[in-house]
């Protein structure tokens, strides 16, 4: 399916938005993909797009270790472990693998050895409790669960499970050496992996994503590729080499679980760390000359505030991809002003997008600080307005809505939240406030359930992060709720003081108040060691909720 070759009548070139439809359209070149009709996996559809012969460069990085798996070592030992699982395990098209384990080198192996056959892999997260394990299985119903060896004896006892690295798990892997797994008939609109969601908006739910929803974003990774490649050789300089990514990014979650497809689909290299410590970043970022680095907005301000990352060679970072919250403009001019050689690119996805909605693509598109970027092509937008329900134009706040080929199937054993999700003509609303400008940047200004509404007015903890974040006394910051008889709800600010400081109470609160209107200002502070968050780097606000309630906060 091509994209039109140039936008139809009525719709503005420069923003993409349609004041007829009051739809905003991609305005980025769309390629083409693989005919709908054609039955083909992600999997297939990635090694497809690789070079003959192969990559000459390592597709795996172990970071800890330093093994390296290469390319030719890569694709044997998914056609071996697919012909396994098959024979041996007895996996079909849309039985659920469930996948426990934190990001070693045979994960993605896994991934795609199961996305080949056309079974559907549902990674999940090994911090996870059995109670939480027990939930997930019930909503996707695997057949099989794959676990680290220390997570198994979480699994519910009633679910088949294969130890990674035992003796089965090796026999399985060994069991196709000599025999191709047969053809399989999959087709795109077949459920490739079931991501379980963030559960910021209540219990975690099961996100179906299709071949057709992945097969769309490596097209859409491989076009932004293409463009800054056109514009750096149209500048009569060399195109960017091949990506060495560092993934401090969870595989079990939508931001790292893509960003292995598309290091895979292009042929370029993927450092995994097993978890993520801050010190282990730039040490690996030294010692594989990692060109890219996939990062949410808390490992920019650590960056900014670090010794150790002024003392390390850092030059062979060219980009940071920054997703999972918004990042706010005074942290990208003093991330610029340290490392001015460094790009920041910035995007913004979700579970239910299958990643990526938008992203900024190349060195000029990068300096809109505060932007998640344009629309990614082959993607529709409206802004709504969330009262009433009306569709806005350029430069109005509202909800988010977008449709196109990344939106998910649904979520698992649950019709009614999709319904409530994606309406009858394939509109995903996000939960996400936003606006365009006239130059078709989105802006995200916050989570709509996490806005804080003081005595009506709506204050979003993001923009108050920021603004803390920006301090110099200031390690790490969170905004929340905090419930107040007379205003309804106050803001209220969580604070990791950096070593040495001795900020009180009352200066942050100063600070603060000298940025924002008075409304927005913050009137309780509560003194931290660590900020919750999510693998992906999201706060977690309902825990410091909790929190705020059962301790004593300093109050002005």
């Amino acid at each position: 399916m091509a994209g039109p070759a140039a936008p139809p009548g009525g719709i503005d070139p420069r923003s993409g938005f349609c004041a007829a439809t009051r739809t905003y359209h991609s305005v980025r070149t769309a390629g083409t993909f693989p005919p709908e009709s054609l039955p083909v996996t992600v999997a297939a559809y990635a090694f497809s797009l690789l070079s003959s012969p192969l990559p000459d460069r390592p597709a795996l990085i172990d970071a800890a270790t330093g093994i390296a798996v290469s390319y030719p070592s890569f694709l044997a030992a998914v056609r071996s472990l697919a012909a396994g699982l098959w024979s041996s395990l007895g996996l079909r098209p849309g039985h659920v693998a469930l996948v426990v384990a934190p990001s070693r080198l045979d994960i993605p192996v896994l991934h795609f050895a199961l996305m080949s056959i056309g079974a559907v892999v549902s990674p999940a997260n090994p911090a996870s409790t059995a109670e939480e394990y027990a939930h997930q299985v019930a909503l996707s119903r695997p057949v099989v669960a794959f676990a680290a060896p220390e997570v198994a004896a979480k699994l519910p006892g009633h679910l088949r499970t294969v130890v990674l690295g035992s003796d089965e798990y090796s026999r399985l892997s060994s069991a196709g050496a000599q025999a191709a797994p047969p053809p399989v008939a999959v087709k795109q609109s077949d459920t490739a992996a079931v991501l379980y969601s963030s559960g910021t908006t209540g219990r975690v739910k099961a996100v179906a994503i299709t071949h057709r929803n992945l097969i769309a974003l490596i097209c859409a990774h491989a076009e932004n590729a293409e463009k800054v490649a056109a514009e750096a050789t149209e500048a009569g300089e060399e195109p960017p080499p091949a990506a060495v990514t560092l993934l401090p990014l969870p595989l079990f979650h939508v931001f790292g679980f893509m960003m292995v497809l598309r290091s895979v689909s292009m042929g370029e290299t993927a450092v995994l760390m097993e978890r993520f410590e801050f010190g282990a970043a730039l040490r690996a970022i030294e010692r594989y000359r990692v060109t890219l680095l996939p990062a949410a907005p808390p490992l920019l301000v650590a960056m900014i505030k670090s010794e150790e990352a002024r003392r390390r060679d850092l030059s062979s970072l060219l980009v940071i991809g920054v997703g999972g919250a918004p990042l706010g403009r005074e942290v990208a001019q003093r991330f610029a002003a340290v490392f001015p050689d460094v790009q920041i690119v910035q995007g913004y996805g979700l579970t239910e997008s299958s990643g990526s909605v938008a992203s900024t693509v190349g060195p000029e598109e990068s300096l809109a600080y505060g932007s998640v970027g344009k629309l990614a092509s082959h993607l529709q937008a409206k802004i709504v307005d969330p009262a009433t329900g009306e569709a806005l134009g350029l430069g109005q706040r509202g909800e988010l809505w977008i449709r196109g080929p990344v939106v998910m199937k649904g979520y698992v054993g649950d019709d009614k939240a999709t319904a409530e999700t994606v309406d009858s003509e394939g509109w995903l609303k996000t939960g996400d406030l936003c606006y365009f400008n006239e130059d078709g940047f989105l802006y995200i200004v916050d989570r709509l359930k996490e806005l804080i509404k003081y005595k009506g007015y709506q204050v979003p903890p993001a923009e108050l992060e920021r603004i803390l974040q920006s301090h110099p006394g200031i390690a790490d910051a969170a905004v929340i709720p905090y419930p107040d008889e007379d205003a309804g709800q106050v803001p209220m600010a969580f604070i990791v003081r950096q070593p040495g400081s001795n900020l009180t109470a009352q200066q942050v609160m100063h600070y603060v108040g000298k940025h924002v209107a008075p409304y927005k200002k913050v009137r309780r502070v509560a003194f931290v060691t660590v900020i919750p968050k999510s693998p992906a780097g999201k706060i977690l606000r309902r825990e410091l909720m909790q929190q705020a309630v059962s301790m004593g906060a300093s109050k002005l």
